[in-house]
């Protein structure tokens, strides 16, 4: 994450959400009212996004003065600080929600990364996550796995090959898919295949995939599978995972766990703004 790709994915949003004008603020709040705002969070998790969220306020009005408390990655409880803003209130107000947007929905990525990776802390496990990402937001929620202990997948299909059901589909069989991959690619791209039943574990290997892929696999299926690969290369499991199924994934011995929950349909950390008269802070370079 970079500050151009920042301040991109921050004036969309700020496009999005005050169009030619902030109606409510401009009628209501004189354009010389000075303002502090304290972020907290609401309940306990791990946060993500302060950077951002700082971005959306500097975006408006260079001059508001954002000190940050905490770091992104760390875990914070109910009520936490997590920031204070200060500068004029109209800004403030305006970038009030597409900020809490960002911090909220990156922290729920983040809170749910740390509470997986927590269950599978005692296994030789990595958890990653998918391409399961909100449309132009990938970088940022990515990003947020990262901070939350996870490991990022490939950010795009140009950077891995993985070969999947409707590939194989299209190709004929997991041997012809595999052998034109190796054909189009360059030698230093691995190459991944999604494997849906033990006779496909043992076609991979022996058209000589790199990684496998187990999808939507029973228990009894997986420990089967990864009997058959007996280390050969590392092996990775996707599908229904949660909460509830992670920790027994792992004991199976798979190498990689895969989830799609990371980054889609999780739940925002709730976090809050209260914004007050007054009580300008000074300014300071390090803290903008």
């Amino acid at each position: 994450m970079n500050k151009i790709t920042i301040d991109q994915l921050v004036e969309a949003a700020l496009a999005e959400d005050i169009g030619s004008g902030d109606l409510t603020t401009e009628a209501t709040v004189p354009a010389s009212t000075p303002a502090t705002g304290t972020i907290r969070t609401r309940e306990t998790g791990v946060v993500a996004g302060l950077e951002v969220a700082r971005h959306v306020f500097l975006r408006l009005d260079p001059g508001i003065h954002c000190e940050i408390r905490v770091r992104d990655g760390d875990r914070v409880e109910d009520g936490a600080v997590l920031a204070v803003v200060s500068g004029p209130a109209r800004p403030i107000l305006s970038g009030e929600r597409v900020a809490l947007n960002f911090l909220r929905h990156l922290s729920g990525i983040a809170t749910r990364t740390r509470r997986l990776k927590e269950l599978t802390a005692p296994f030789p496990v990595r958890l990653v996550d998918t391409r399961k990402t909100t449309p132009g937001l990938r970088v940022l929620e990515k990003y947020a796995v990262r901070m939350g202990g996870g490991h990022n997948h490939r950010f795009g299909l140009d950077d891995g090959v993985l070969i999947k059901d409707n590939h194989i589909a299209v190709a004929g069989s997991i041997t012809a898919a595999v052998g034109a991959a190796r054909q189009a690619v360059p030698h230093i791209f691995k190459v991944e295949v999604e494997i849906e039943d033990l006779a496909g574990v043992r076609e991979a290997l022996a058209a000589g995939v790199d990684v496998i892929l187990l999808d939507n696999m029973s228990l009894t299926m997986i420990r089967e599978a990864v009997a058959i690969v007996d280390g050969r290369v590392p092996v990775e499991v996707s599908g229904n995972v949660d909460e509830h199924s992670i920790g027994a994934i792992a004991r199976t011995g798979v190498d990689i766990i895969s989830v799609g929950k990371l980054t889609h349909s999780v739940p925002d950390l709730d976090i809050g703004l209260d914004l007050e008269p007054g009580g300008l802070i000074e300014r300071d370079s390090q803290s903008r």
